[in-house]
């Protein structure tokens, strides 16, 4: 691909936007088409990875609007980034994608509910935890009293549209008591390690017992294990729907937040979040030197647990499960953070376990942060692929790393002919075999 001059202006705003030196490495080769869910689905040229990639370059040139279908095919992707693993040019669609959103909400209006609906939870909510345990209060008791039962089951949700049904079909339970931030929990037996836990947001209320089992493995492997209480949402939702700005702002509030004392990692449980843990310094590129600094101090320390875990001498004190099970690959472990032998490993080293590979376990689940919300009708068929691979490995036990395809998954099983199919986070597998030991 060779460099043209734009014949127009181009149709990007003030900001960022995709660049050149990201762009002009797709050779438009389509190596990349068949690791493209929605290409899989849809067939549609504009929706592979290189379409879109044409799409951004044209509203560079002023050739194509920054309207109504440049703003569906963008939308329409679930950053899954397979696009990378399979690019023989190393092309980085992630930050493609992600600055052609950040233009999106610069300069495109969307309608008036879509942009109530934006502004009340990535601005008022989730950069706010006292905000976000207020309202998973307020779930809690919506789904403990019987009222969310009674709302499913009647046709009250057919009146408003279908994202809110999606939406309330999907919703997390919230687990009480929420998990608690601003604690240390000492390592068993000889400390080896000192390690900060990034705990999430919404993971606090529906992932607590999740959090919780995170801490206890890592405490049964020498890790003295630190909660910030000041940390916040690590931004990942905000990246991929193109508020760079506010996630800069969450960037900056966990770098503070973790500075403060010498940590040997900084550990997540989530692969979404870990992902763009690792990726703050690109949000300063055009920034602060002094914010860029940091963030590459902050992000060098950044470790899945299931990374760190395979990266020490793991306690093998575990308990015999005898299950089989497979694993389903979480898109930001495998495809943003390379990840791949750490979390079988790990399964592996419980005694019993039968680990059985489904086919094409890279393809994602379709949960994708809010896309199962926001795009059911593309979010339905890629768990239904899934699922029918899951079936043909004959598993009792779906494992994965990441929490929104926990969520993804166990909806998936309830649908399925087989619902008393468990899903596990590895660390969850893990906290049972050793508590049992």
């Amino acid at each position: 691909m060779r460099q043209e001059s734009p014949s127009r202006p181009s149709g990007y705003g003030p900001g960022e936007a995709p660049r050149w030196e990201d762009y002009s490495k797709c050779i438009q080769c389509g190596l990349c088409l068949n690791s493209c869910p929605t290409y899989r689905v849809l067939g549609h040229e504009m929706d592979s990875p290189r379409g879109r990639i044409y799409q951004m370059i044209q509203v560079e040139r002023g050739r194509l609007a920054l309207g109504d279908s440049f703003v569906r095919h963008m939308d329409l992707c679930l950053d899954c980034r397979s696009c990378e693993t399979a690019c023989p040019s190393g092309v980085h669609y992630g930050r493609l994608i992600e600055a052609a959103r950040g233009q999106i909400e610069r300069s495109y209006h969307r309608g008036p509910g879509a942009t109530f609906l934006r502004r009340l939870f990535f601005r008022e909510l989730l950069p706010y935890p006292s905000r976000l345990r207020a309202v998973g209060k307020l779930m809690s008791l919506y789904q403990r009293s019987g009222l969310e039962q009674f709302v499913l089951a009647s046709r009250l949700l057919k009146v408003l549209p279908a994202n809110v049904e999606k939406a309330a079909r999907l919703a997390p339970r919230v687990e009480n008591p929420f998990f608690r931030v601003g604690t240390v929990t000492p390592a068993i037996g000889t400390r080896r390690y000192r390690v900060a836990f990034l705990s999430g947001c919404i993971a606090n209320l529906a992932f607590a017992r999740l959090n919780e089992a995170t801490v206890r493995v890592l405490a049964r492997n020498g890790c003295e294990v630190v909660v910030p209480k000041d940390q916040g949402c690590c931004g990942a939702l905000c990246v991929h729907a193109g508020l760079r700005d506010l996630a800069r702002a969450m960037a900056v509030r966990n770098i503070r937040a973790f500075a403060r004392e010498p940590f040997d990692a900084i550990v997540t449980n989530s692969a979404g979040c870990g992902s763009v843990l690792k990726e703050y310094p690109g949000l300063f590129e055009h920034g602060s030197q002094e914010h860029l600094a940091a963030a590459e101090l902050f992000s060098a320390r950044v470790k899945d647990v299931t990374e760190f875990l395979a990266g020490a001498e793991l306690n093998t004190g575990l308990a015999p499960q005898r299950v089989r099970a497979t694993y389903q690959d979480p898109c930001h472990l495998l495809h943003a953070q390379r990840i791949r032998k750490a979390p079988r490993q790990l399964i592996g080293a419980v005694p019993g376990i039968e680990l059985i590979e489904m086919k094409e376990p890279d393809i994602c689940c379709g949960s994708a942060g809010v896309y199962n919300v926001l795009h059911p009708e593309m979010a339905a068929p890629l768990l239904a692929a899934k699922m029918r691979r899951v079936d043909e490995t004959g598993a009792e036990l779906i494992v994965t790393a990441n929490t929104g395809c926990l969520l993804q998954m166990r909806a998936g099983v309830a649908a399925s002919s087989n619902p008393r199919r468990r899903v596990l986070h590895v660390v969850e597998l893990l906290d049972e075999a050793y508590r049992q030991a």
